[in-house]
């Protein structure tokens, strides 16, 4: 299919989304001190819930991140406490979608850890992590919670591999090893029975993410995928990158044929990469470029033209990346359908970007607010793995959203030290590749050999405990007989 051309004729279109304007917050309601990490990983740092925002931080030595309650806005004291338990640089972060004190993290040290945040936010520094999992041999770069099951953690790492945890037993379960280069993003479509995949291969890719096994694969020539995002339930998929040419590029895909693309669309020359972001609830697509200070957003269609330009949000302030307010954190009464939260590197803040629809009426807009995801899991863990898929346990958000959550993350009782994945122990057989690497691997075989050591120091007292006891029991059954 060919990019779809402007009719000569204007579009008119009855969109009660036409008119969606984007309204920063104001000065107190801002974030303000915030030291934003300058790391150039193409991420958002950033990571929103109803109750925290999570922001990856500079630090010296080692990766850190801060944790503030969403509703303590202002300025942030320079001594605020962080979650400081890496070893390198955190590259990304995302919080549990069904407990809201559960954060994820991953870095450069190799390893994805799993934290629990206390009620009210951090009052010390954070080092201990509830899990550290550690399975990739190089720097872990990205990290999904699958959307409908409760202990299920992806992570894809600079070792071409994505590994998928099963947090009820604190290991890895699974292997995803088809790609031949670095994983650029990954996406779920809404039941999270199929993972998209953008790969530096420039391959774009839908995998059945239990078996591993490739769907569709597309080799995109002309346009050079970065970013890719399901688009709900409409079997399609929408991907950002660049053009032939270097122009910025969006693409809409049918999921179950990659060959063509149904649409290709420029949208200007800049350099930054595009981030897609994509609402099922209202079907629109917001477009936010990094460095840009812009955010383009877009309504998509069953019918062509399948992507109907709406309208600009303008800023001069350049972002480094956007957190996104779940559905059940809108303000319903200001009619409110989607929040960005703007990290503004060179001033350190972070500004909330709220986009509302217009509406005089004050009563509840139903027609903007179907049923959405809510914060209960729709199947465990080992349902996922065991083959079953569920849609997404739904909710309303007439009454604002006041139910406490019931689901409680249980933290794994570990006692096997090895990492085995289709056959292969991931923490013996992985070679360094470069000195940091050899570094961490011999410290934490050092740590294993004094674990052993201790072990078996208490064994051996044990076992002259037991002995001294078989000896006595020995003299005391003669001096009976």
């Amino acid at each position: 299919m060919t990019v779809t051309k402007m009719s000569w004729r204007p579009t008119y279109r009855s969109s009660k989304f036409r008119n969606v304007y984007g309204k920063v917050a104001n000065r107190e309601h801002c974030f303000d001190g915030i030291p934003i990490t300058k790391n150039v990983h193409d991420n958002h740092f950033c990571a929103v819930n109803s109750k925290f925002l999570a922001v990856v931080t500079e630090s010296a030595g080692g990766g850190s991140f801060i944790v503030i309650p969403v509703s303590q806005s202002g300025r942030l004291d320079s001594h605020h406490p962080k979650v400081c338990g890496h070893n390198g640089n955190v590259l990304d972060i995302k919080w549990n979608p069904f407990c809201e004190n559960i954060i994820a993290s991953c870095s450069e040290d190799t390893s994805v850890r799993v934290w629990e945040i206390p009620e009210g936010g951090l009052r010390r520094n954070m080092m201990e992590a509830v899990l550290e999992l550690y399975g990739h041999s190089r720097r872990v770069g990205l990290i999904e919670w699958h959307p409908t099951s409760s202990g299920i953690l992806f992570s894809a790492g600079y070792d071409y591999k994505i590994l998928i945890w099963n947090l009820e037993i604190g290991e890895p379960v699974k292997m995803i090893d088809c790609h031949t280069d670095v994983i650029l993003s990954m996406s779920f479509n809404t039941d999270g029975s199929l993972l998209a995949t953008s790969c530096k291969d420039k391959k774009l890719r839908v995998i059945e993410p239990r078996s591993g096994r490739v769907l569709q694969q597309a080799s995109c020539k002309n346009h050079r995928v970065n970013r890719v995002v399901f688009l709900g339930n409409m079997k399609r998929l929408l991907t950002t990158g660049f053009s032939r040419w270097n122009t910025r590029q969006i693409a809409l895909w049918d999921q179950e044929d990659l060959s063509m693309p149904m649409v290709e669309e420029d949208i200007d020359g800049l350099s930054g990469l595009l981030f897609p972001f994509y609402d099922a609830d209202t079907h629109m697509l917001y477009l936010a470029g990094k460095g840009d200070g812009n955010i383009r957003y877009f309504e998509i269609t069953t019918e062509k033209p399948y992507i109907q330009y709406l309208m600009e949000f303008r800023s001069p302030a350049p972002q480094k990346g956007l957190g996104v307010m779940p559905k059940h954190g809108m303000d319903v009464a200001a009619c409110e359908v989607y929040r960005f939260y703007k990290l503004v590197t060179l001033k350190g803040l972070i500004e909330p970007i709220s986009m509302i629809v217009p509406r005089r009426s004050d009563t509840y807009q139903e027609d903007i607010y179907p049923m959405t995801a809510g914060t209960e899991p729709a199947l465990s863990a080992s349902e996922w793995l065991s083959g079953i898929d569920r849609d997404p346990v739904l909710m309303s958000l007439k009454d604002g959203y006041h139910r406490p959550n019931q689901v409680v993350f249980k933290v794994p009782v570990k006692e096997k030290k090895s990492v085995v994945v289709n056959g292969i122990d991931l923490l013996e057989n992985v070679p360094p590749r470069t000195e940091n690497e050899l570094l961490r691997m011999f410290f934490r075989q050092q740590d294993e050999l004094r674990r052993l050591k201790e072990e078996l120091t208490t064994k051996d007292v044990r076992i002259r405990q037991l002995e001294l006891e078989l000896n006595n029991l020995k003299n005391v059954s003669p001096n009976n007989a």
